[in-house]
């Protein structure tokens, strides 16, 4: 089937000169995360617990088989997908997803080879690799992206599932962390918890609330991640090794209340952010801007905004530490972006949320 859609291209001002957003798929159900294909079509998530593969054009296949059971409810479903660093030789994909455990859900990731023959796909030899720990009741915040590092180790997002937001400060619990596993879920050696006792080893930073977006840096292969914060407090980090992040004890942010969140903005031993956004835009979806189609964005970080129905660009002073410039494209559109990647010819791919009509969106030179 093809859910190609036979649209013109709009065009796009923008710091970079004139650009065209063309619309190359529709009909996608609530679309989550997207990962290129060494041949250059596109593995899709629908958190509805769907797997596709999208070619260059727009054609949708059909759902990939063996794709594991989704807790698919308020935000939980099928979401982020990454290819294995080896994928040309093993094939393997892991997927990140809301599990379903005993009248509960958390998030977990599993990994499997995509084995593609007379026109079908599946997965095979899936294997859950990692589970957080607890699961909770309710469907919010799952984090739950997917980052290889050039060492081949994995981190994963995991959020505070709203109701459990103050694990995000226990040790003790996978709840409101980013972790730093191996392929095939076991503990590197070097994390910064795995002799700590009562610690979870997997944990690589914590007192985070919504972790929606993560990416390597391409010049220093730094982790960058971008999160929800409440009422306000959306926060840009650089997550490093055993670090405090603050939530909920420090935000820029307030309760959906309007009561005030934790201690004020700033504590000892705990971390500032790079930047905060207030009001919140709620960022999903990050990405370095790393080819040559679109020179003037050399080195540049994009997120997508889902309240806010935005894509934003980030550039970065020369010690990659500070944020210096931001520009708001794409506003006014009406569309909330989940996800940004970058595709293998230097396009920004983006993925729009919607239940029945999310979108694949191509950003690129006008002309």
């Amino acid at each position: 089937m093809s859910f190609a859609a036979a649209q013109e291209p709009e065009r796009v001002d923008s710091s970079a000169g004139p650009l065209e957003i063309e619309t190359v798929a529709t009909g996608l159900a609530s679309p989550w995360g997207l990962a290129f294909l060494p041949d250059g079509r596109m593995l899709v998530t629908e958190r509805t617990g769907r797997l596709r593969i999208v070619s260059r054009s727009g054609t949708v296949s059909a759902p990939v088989a063996g794709v594991p059971p989704v807790f698919a409810r308020g935000q939980g479903g099928l979401l982020d997908v990454a290819l294995a660093p080896d994928f040309g030789d093993s094939r393997l994909i892991y997927l990140s997803y809301a599990e379903p455990r005993e009248g509960a859900s958390g998030t977990s990731v599993a990994r499997a080879k995509l084995v593609e023959e007379g026109g079908d796909a599946r997965l095979e030899g899936l294997e859950v690799i990692f589970r957080q720990s607890p699961a909770a009741a309710g469907g919010s915040h799952y984090g739950s992206r997917l980052v290889f590092a050039r060492d081949g180790t994995l981190f994963v997002t995991l959020g505070d599932r709203y109701a459990l937001r103050d694990q995000a400060q226990q040790l003790s619990s996978h709840i409101g962390k980013i972790v730093r596993i191996a392929p095939d879920g076991s503990v590197p050696q070097d994390n910064p918890f795995r002799s700590r006792n009562g610690a979870r080893p997997e944990i690589w930073s914590y007192g985070h609330r919504n972790v929606q977006g993560a990416a390597l840096d391409p010049v220093t292969g730094q982790l960058w991640t971008i999160e929800h914060g409440a009422r306000g407090g959306d926060e840009l980090n650089r997550p490093q090794a055993g670090r405090n992040y603050g939530w909920p004890v420090i935000t820029y942010g307030r309760d959906y209340s309007g009561a005030a969140i934790g201690e004020g903005t700033a504590k000892e031993g705990m971390e500032q952010p790079v930047k905060y956004w207030d009001p919140s835009f709620a960022p999903s979806g990050l990405a370095f801007y790393t080819g040559s189609l679109i020179p003037a964005w050399k080195d540049d970080l994009f997120t997508g905004g889902l309240s806010g129905q935005r894509l934003v660009r980030l550039r970065l002073d020369a010690a990659r530490e500070r944020v210096v410039d931001e520009e708001v494209l794409l506003a006014g559109r009406g569309q909330r972006i989940r996800d940004v990647r970058q595709g293998p010819e230097g396009a920004l791919w983006l993925l729009t949320d919607d239940p029945s009509d999310g979108r694949l969106l191509r950003l690129g030179p006008a002309g």
